[in-house]
């Protein structure tokens, strides 16, 4: 059975979890999640078809800050294009430790950004997971920044919840200025980043079924940074 929906459900279904969410698409993503998420699949080959798939996602994530319109020559004539942000008014900021996956694949793209780092970590022995706060580090005027927030699940939305609370609460960092991807979602998360967060964009790949019993996503690709950094 297929827990993932198509891109048409979800440009219409999921804007009323979240008003602003942009679902990446690229064919090359069928192929790789079918990589990724098989059990079968080895560390070495998961870094190998992640790091395939965060790319996309990370172009298409950068897309979404604002660009300006500027006139160039090609050798055969003028074209209107686009410029984006100076790099030094951006910060990707990762949720440790599995959105520093996200966040290099970033940095591949866009190695001039700033570089934050948020700590959160879920209690497993709570019922809820319950995210904990442990340590943020972010660069100075971080607040006149957009921020690209990575992480590559979105389950619970309570690790997102707690790192957006830090960005905005804490650094005062405007949440229209704020781009959220992930790989994976589910919407319970939107749902919930939907009511405490709308001006907050969201940027994902894939939109799968839901939580389970334990709060873990459905059919998912199980825990991102132990098949990553090969821990499990």
């Amino acid at each position: 059975r297929n827990l993932t929906r198509p891109v048409s459900e979800m440009a219409t279904q999921d804007q009323t979890m979240h008003p602003n969410v942009v679902v990446s698409t690229s064919k090359a993503y069928k192929f790789l999640f079918t990589k990724m998420r098989d059990v079968k699949t080895t560390s070495e080959e998961f870094v190998r078809y992640s790091k395939r798939a965060m790319r996309l996602l990370a172009e298409d994530a950068l897309a979404e800050l604002p660009v300006q319109n500027v006139d160039i020559s090609t050798p055969c004539g003028p074209f209107q294009g686009v410029e984006p942000i100076s790099p030094t008014t951006l910060c990707a900021v990762s949720i440790v430790r599995s959105g520093d996956c996200l966040l290099e694949a970033v940095r591949e793209v866009e190695p001039a950004c700033r570089v934050g780092k948020i700590l959160i970590q879920r209690d497993e022995s709570h019922p809820e997971k319950l995210p904990k706060l442990f340590y943020s580090k972010l660069p100075p005027a971080v607040e006149s920044m957009h921020i690209l927030l990575c992480d590559p699940m979105l389950a619970t939305g309570g690790s997102a919840v707690t790192a957006l609370n830090v960005l905005i609460k804490d650094y005062g960092v405007d949440p229209k200025k704020i781009v959220f991807a992930n790989m994976i979602c589910v919407p319970e998360g939107f749902k919930r980043l939907g009511k405490e967060f709308p001006d907050v964009k969201i940027v994902t790949a894939c939109i799968d079924e839901g939580l389970n019993e334990e709060k873990f996503i459905v059919p998912g690709l199980g825990d991102y940074g132990d098949r990553f950094f090969n821990t499990s």
